[in-house]
């Protein structure tokens, strides 16, 4: 995908590889508004606001760099798309989802929203997530940033409780007290497999979760987080042959390998959006 870095923006040339619509709403950040012509993104402190041109797309942003990365610009989707379609259950998914990528997130804020997230509807999420950015975020001046570990340590469980997280305030609560962001970071050089056993033993932090924290924050493609949308996706095209989320997941990073995580993404987006029965 051809893209340019100018001062206070990137130009995106062409539409094929990149989407907002498709990026914002395959279930990977809760972080964004859509309005009637661009998306406005947020990401820890920064933000940027996408735009629709004859050619492509414009990112606005004063943080270039930083979102060329959170987009995953350098990263061939072309490549990742023509390998994946070798497998026929994802034809369609990726005509579908064309213009998805995979966000790089910020580890902490990836952390807490999935937390947020877990049996909880987009709404309440980002309901969620907004409250706890204006009540305790640093004002940047038409936003406010996501909170730091240190801004969530100095309120109580019962903040949590109070901007509607249900009974997940226990867990973010107890998480703040187990990791900051720098062992976060520290993390990172671990293979999947430990790294995944490390989330585990945070509070809030089932399988699923884990699975989405190493996909959306750390950036690993051998993932393959199961929901309820890929479970009817398993059962409508592999057989009803096991309930067992788990298994469903060592059986589809088998078949997929290191393009887990993509799989994942573009059969997630089509199945949410009922296109699995078009």
């Amino acid at each position: 995908m051809e893209y340019k870095l100018k001062a206070n923006q990137i130009e995106i040339v062409g539409k094929e590889e990149f989407n907002p619509s498709h990026i914002l709403e395959c279930g990977q950040i809760f972080c964004y508004e859509k309005h009637e012509n661009s998306w406005v993104v947020l990401s820890a402190d920064k933000k940027a606001e996408i735009f629709e041109t004859a050619t492509g797309f414009v990112i606005a942003t004063e943080d270039v760099t930083y979102f060329e990365n959170f987009f995953d610009l350098k990263t061939n989707y072309a490549e990742i798309k023509a390998k994946l379609s070798k497998f026929d259950i994802l034809k369609q998914p990726i005509k579908f989802g064309h213009g998805i990528r995979i966000l790089r997130q910020n580890l902490f804020e990836t952390l807490i929203c999935f937390i947020v997230s877990a049996n909880n509807n987009i709404k309440r999420i980002q309901l969620i997530i907004n409250r706890m950015r204006q009540k305790l975020g640093t004002n940047m001046g038409t936003y406010h940033a996501f909170p730091t570990r240190q801004q969530l340590l100095e309120v109580d469980e019962s903040f949590f409780a109070e901007i509607g997280a249900g009974y997940r305030n226990k867990y973010l609560f107890k998480v703040l007290r187990q990791v900051d962001e720098d062992v976060l970071q520290d993390w990172q050089t671990l293979p999947t497999p430990q790294l995944r056993a490390k989330l585990i033993t945070l509070a809030g932090v089932g399988p699923k979760v884990a699975d989405c924290v190493l996909l959306f924050g750390f950036g690993r493609g051998d993932v393959f987080p199961v929901d309820t949308w890929i479970e009817k996706m398993y059962h409508k095209f592999y057989g009803n042959n096991t309930e067992n989320r788990e298994q469903i997941r060592n059986n589809l990073t088998a078949e997929f390998g290191q393009l887990s995580g993509f799989a994942q993404q573009y059969l997630f987006f089509f199945m949410r959006e009922d296109a699995g029965d078009a």
